[in-house]
């Protein structure tokens, strides 16, 4: 199969089905957060392909792609979205964090706080906007697909970070802005490497 991610791609294309055991709650309960299944489909130093299957409450915490450009192709299911991009300016209702914790903490803009339902189209973001950080949270059972250019390296600058919304501005009073501070990658989140079964993967010709 030549691999090309488009708003019309299903999840037949890659060998998936939402019956699968992937996506099914796990039967333990009083679980924070169920694990995660992630299929590596390719990578090379200029990309990376992969896909998140996500069972439902499934959350994918708010992380970075510095440097990165992100195509995401949700292939069925709901799902939550939240993101920001870093903001150049702080508004004027903002409030300072406190001074010790200056250096973890930046201010972000809002680009994304909506429910997605597959079929919908591809999203992409960039280096500095678009929503480059983003969480993901399952509605119901669902998968992800990511195309990552360049991908994650910790040696060339690219490591991927975790934060979260330390709520300094008063939420009627936000207007768009939240303050993210960096944070340890949270315990909750468990991903578990899978093998990918779908259709081969062939590199283009070049004529």
């Amino acid at each position: 199969m030549l691999f090309l991610v488009g708003n019309n791609m299903k999840p037949a294309h890659v060998g998936l089905s939402p019956d699968m055991p992937y996506f099914r709650p796990p039967a333990e309960s009083g679980l924070e957060a169920p694990p995660i299944t992630y299929l590596h489909l390719y990578e090379c130093d200029n990309f990376s392909i992969g896909i998140f299957c996500l069972p439902p409450t499934a959350v994918i915490p708010l992380h970075n792609h510095p440097g990165m450009t992100v195509l995401s192709k949700l292939l069925f299911g709901s799902i939550h979205i939240k993101s920001y991009d870093w903001a150049s300016a702080m508004p004027s209702n903002s409030i300072n964090p406190q001074p010790s914790r200056e250096a973890r903490i930046r201010l972000a803009r809002l680009h994304t706080g909506s429910n997605f339902t597959a079929p919908c189209d591809a999203t992409v973001l960039y280096p500095s906007d678009g929503g480059n950080l983003h969480c993901f949270t399952a509605l119901t059972s669902c998968a992800i697909l990511d195309v990552l250019g360049p991908p994650y390296s910790d040696v060339d600058g690219r490591p991927c970070t975790y934060y979260h919304d330390v709520d300094s501005i008063p939420e009627e009073e936000r207007e768009g802005y939240a303050w993210l501070e960096e944070r340890e990658r949270p315990e909750s989140f468990a991903v578990v490497g899978a093998i990918y079964h779908g259709p081969k993967l062939e590199k283009r010709r070049k004529f």
